[in-house]
């Protein structure tokens, strides 16, 4: 588990814990509810911090996907003056919600942008919505990954710097309380996966390269 998962879920088993001991005194129908809404909610917040560990495909050219969730868009679009193929995965609240390298490489770019809250399913989600954009580069090239806010997702963690070298499939930040990411690789990248599909961090692989030349 992530440790910010104590840090929310902890005080919700303490408030669950101590309301149970009242109706236990008193046998009060509301403090029933109460205590059995706060333990609902303290296991669904625990929930939401789980870190599985994932087996990372041995596939040498393989672009693993950084999230857990279901495919919503594949877009073929430009990001900074040259043409790119875009995936959109949308992370509902029940998702793990750590993020994963999609490759081996280092990180060439890492850029906050300032934006709106948009559901996290909408198109306009990954151009309008608050994101943290960082950029990957190894032997298979250049991917970027764009960690996107959403309606109830107002909080996105980063946890590596500009330069930092990462292992394909490697834990590099998460997004609060569901999302969206988006994968930006080169035109001659062969998507493996298809809209509708479920993927799982880490371990699915979205598509293959090719090495840098």
């Amino acid at each position: 588990m992530i440790k910010d998962g104590y840090w929310y879920g902890l005080p919700l088993v303490l408030i669950a814990g101590g309301l149970m001991g009242f109706w236990l005194h008193q046998r009060s129908l509301f403090l029933l509810v109460a205590t059995i809404f706060f333990a609902i909610l303290s296991i669904l917040v625990l929930n939401f911090f789980r870190d599985p560990e994932r087996a990372v495909p041995a596939e040498p050219y393989a672009i693993v996907s950084p999230a857990d969730g279901q495919i919503v868009q594949l877009a073929e679009e430009e990001f900074e003056s040259r043409p790119v193929r875009r995936l959109s995965i949308f992370m509902s609240p029940l998702d793990v919600h750590v993020n994963r390298a999609p490759i081996a490489g280092s990180i060439m770019a890492v850029n906050y942008k300032k934006g709106t809250f948009r559901v996290a399913s909408q198109d306009l989600a990954s151009i309008e919505n608050e994101q943290n954009v960082f950029t990957v580069e190894g032997e298979q090239g250049v991917v970027v990954v764009k960690q996107i806010a959403g309606l109830l997702a107002r909080r996105i963690v980063f946890w590596k710097r500009l330069g930092d070298s990462l292992a394909r499939g490697e834990r590099v930040g998460m997004i609060k309380f569901g999302s969206r990411v988006d994968v930006l690789v080169a035109p001659t990248v062969e998507w493996r996966v298809k809209v509708g599909d479920r993927v799982r961090a880490g371990s699915s692989i979205l598509g293959t390269t090719t090495p840098q030349t």
